[in-house]
């Protein structure tokens, strides 16, 4: 049997102590790599409490290493730090004191919740075997897992699997959700410039309008997804921005299209990228302009091992029984840097839920101005790190089940 949830933040004052630290890194949001006040918060909570603790890497990111007993184990959980260029309208008495920056993706609260069960493990010392924090820069965008490990992250902290997570409004507060197999999305990036021949608005044969080509190739590109995509597999092409002009009686000479594009399979990831090249050359010749496509690799599709996930599973079932897990749930759209980590070291990403909402007052979304984390799902996150932890770095004996590929 596992303790209460609570029982492993130990009293409501040390809840309330790690509340009172989320909201202050909510009210003291930092950009990507810019996260220099958090880390500094981070590696002093660890280092008071035994950890080594390695600061910079990856630029502002924070490592902290916890050695106990003679196990030969060695696991990595993850949490991000970054905020984003968002202007708070939450109202919160602890909200952002920034202007135009705002923790909008509960990344406060994820590292929050991992500081917590830091100091927990380190009290409760049931782990043999090496522990890795990793405290992730510039997730939002900045691919600051990827530049860690260009680093040498795994080199210097080699990990067996690695775990990561993140809330999810619209799911009931505190529920964890997981999935093995892809998880969430890649996410590709492409600005498509067309140059044509500018000229007067009532003289358009004397004029060769990217404008007119632009919209041809928004049209078009809709066609990758609803024929050249197996209908049973996921992709999104979303033309964000369409810039051009200023006047309405002039025809441009410029049009400049910035396009995302995210899918759920690497094959299909490459057909995107293969048709979208193909279809903007082509319209743009139909319409006699130049076409330019530069394009940018964005996230990878994160695939959730099945048996690191299925461990994973085992530690949530364990903590809140079967009404309070998904075991498998759906996949995502969006998009996350924790895939890089996962292409190196086996490991899960799990969903924790930020609360319903209402029928009159509906969850607020991530990347909102209005959203803000729920504290109450704290300590349940905080006590999931805490079992899995405990679990997978089980002491020799132990009537614990082992983490995934124990011998």
């Amino acid at each position: 049997m596992s303790p209460p949830v609570h029982a492993l933040l130990r009293s409501p004052e040390e809840l309330a102590e790690f509340v009172a630290l989320r909201r202050d890194l909510h009210r003291h949001p930092e950009l990507a790599f810019g996260e220099h006040r958090t880390a500094a918060r981070v590696a002093q909570c660890l280092r008071e409490w035994g950890y080594e603790v390695e600061e910079g890497v990856g630029g502002t990111g924070v490592v902290g290493r916890l050695r106990l007993g003679e196990g030969t184990r060695r696991l990595g959980l993850r949490a991000d730090m970054d905020a984003l260029p968002i202007q708070e309208a939450t109202g919160k008495p602890y909200a952002s004191c920034h202007e135009h920056v705002m923790h909008a993706c509960g990344h406060d609260g994820h590292t929050a919740m991992l500081l917590a069960a830091a100091r927990d493990i380190v009290r409760r010392g049931r782990i043999d075997g090496t522990l890795h924090l990793i405290f992730q820069p510039a997730e939002e965008g900045g691919a600051g897992a990827r530049r860690m490990m260009d680093e040498g992250l795994f080199q210097r902290y080699p990990c067996d699997a690695i775990f990561g997570m993140h809330n999810m409004p619209g799911i009931r507060s505190g529920r964890l959700v997981l999935r093995e197999g892809a998880a969430m999305a890649s996410s590709d990036y492409a600005r498509v410039t067309l140059s044509g021949v500018g000229g007067h608005g009532a003289l358009p044969q004397h004029a060769r309008d990217p404008v007119v080509a632009a919209a041809s190739i928004v049209m078009a590109l809709q066609t990758i997804v609803a024929r050249n995509v197996d209908p049973q597999a996921m992709a999104v092409v979303t033309v964000g921005a369409l810039h051009a002009g200023r006047a309405n009686n002039v025809i441009a000479e410029q049009a400049v299209m910035e396009i995302s594009l995210r899918s759920l399979d690497p094959q299909v990831r490459q057909l995107l990228r293969r048709r979208l090249h193909e279809l903007v050359q082509a319209q743009a010749r139909s319409f006699e302009v130049q076409a330019q496509v530069d394009w940018r690799d964005g996230y990878a599709v994160l695939v959730n091992d099945a048996a690191q996930t299925e461990f994973a599973r085992r530690v949530a079932l364990e903590l809140l029984g079967a009404s309070g897990v998904e075991p498998q749930g759906p996949a995502l759209s969006g998009s996350e840097d924790f895939a890089f980590m996962l292409e190196q070291v086996p490991g899960s990403y799990v969903l924790i839920g930020n609360g319903e909402g209402g029928i009159d007052a509906p969850a607020c979304m991530v990347h909102n101005p209005r959203y803000d984390f729920n504290d109450d799902i704290l300590p349940v996150g905080a006590a999931y790190w805490t079992l899995l932890a405990e679990r997978y770095l089980a002491p020799p004996g132990s009537t614990a089940p082992a983490g995934a590929g124990a011998c």
